[in-house]
């Protein structure tokens, strides 16, 4: 990926507002002292993130999807079932956030996290979308935005249960449980939902990249 001259300011304040969201949250104060200590100035900050901290989380999860979709490309996928393909993306997922747990437990109290309404909501589908492109999925009628909506109405209970640390074995079981309890649901909801989605597809977001 190509750095542009607003994701290396972005990236730059990242770096220094992380330290600090672990302690004082996603907060407008602990951007502007990180800011200061990544010595960006005004204009530098509004070109990095005009909309201030909701772009900071943004650009945090977006660098997660990014670092996800690397791990997934040195992976043996096509060795895989789908529903081992589909765990691998959301650990290699969770996997990407480990290092900042607290920054992701501080958004899920800001109400930032990839499940929420607005531009978060739109976030859980990229999550969701990024996996199952991923995982080799390229449906493109309503089956495509039943396995993404799954997956993402997924993602609530499975962040919830990693920010308690699990064990990597109890994790996997876990994911497990949660994909095949969303993929028997998905087999029932079939018929009723397909022509739902057909109708309203053309608004589900799908934005390919910032």
């Amino acid at each position: 990926m190509t750095a542009t001259p607003s994701g290396t300011l972005r990236r730059r304040w990242l770096d220094a507002l992380l330290p600090e969201v672990a302690f004082d949250g996603w907060t407008e104060a602990a951007a502007s002292r990180a800011a200061s200590v990544a010595g960006l100035s005004e204009g530098e900050q509004a070109l990095a993130a005009p909309r201030g901290v909701d772009d900071l989380i943004d650009a945090f999860f977006d660098e997660a999807e990014v670092s996800a979709k690397a791990a997934l490309a040195v992976q043996d996928l096509a060795a895989m079932g789908t529903t081992a393909r589909v765990k691998a993306g959301v650990l290699a997922w969770l996997a990407a956030l480990q290092p900042d747990r607290e920054a992701v437990r501080r958004a899920t109290s800001r109400g930032m996290v990839p499940w929420k309404s607005g531009p978060a909501l739109q976030r859980a589908w990229r999550v969701a979308d990024m996996v199952w492109t991923a995982a080799g999925d390229t449906a493109t009628d309503y089956n495509r935005y039943s396995k993404r909506g799954l997956l993402a109405a997924a993602l609530p209970s499975i962040v919830l249960y990693w920010l308690d640390a699990p064990s990597e074995e109890d994790l996997d079981a876990y994911v497990l449980r949660r994909l095949e309890q969303a993929s028997g649901i998905g087999r029932s909801a079939g018929r009723i939902v397909g022509p739902l989605l057909d109708a309203v597809s053309s608004g589900v977001p799908n934005r390919k990249g910032r």
